[in-house]
């Protein structure tokens, strides 16, 4: 059974830093890529950002810059950093494997003095 856990959400002022993690298991890890989304409140799931098996990077003009994916093998994790949060970065996140049904039940990041 495949399943996807993202963790690291909470509350964070404009201009900090969260850590958001996706633990991945029923799957062979290293031959997937993982997707982020995430989903304002009343607003679609946009794409944030996404790492290839072999670790090719790509991301949304919207956090380009100020947010970084990776991903450790050895722990079946993909990891989605994010520097100088904004309040329109407020939203639930979600990774996700591509092209397939395969979705966390997200974490929520919330950017507010």
């Amino acid at each position: 059974q495949v399943q996807l856990v993202e963790s690291g959400g909470g509350l964070v002022q404009p201009g900090g830093s969260l850590r958001l993690s996706c633990a991945v298991s029923g799957i062979i890890f290293r031959v997937i890529a993982i997707k982020w989304y995430r989903q304002a409140p009343g607003k679609e799931r946009d794409f944030v950002a996404r790492i290839g098996r072999g670790g090719t990077t790509s991301y949304a003009d919207s956090v380009k810059g100020r947010f970084t994916i990776s991903r450790d093998n050895a722990k079946n994790t993909v990891y989605l950093q994010m520097n100088s949060l904004q309040p329109e970065d407020t939203a639930v996140y979600y990774c996700n494997v591509p092209d397939t049904t395969y979705w966390g039940k997200g974490t929520l990041v919330t950017v507010s003095s």
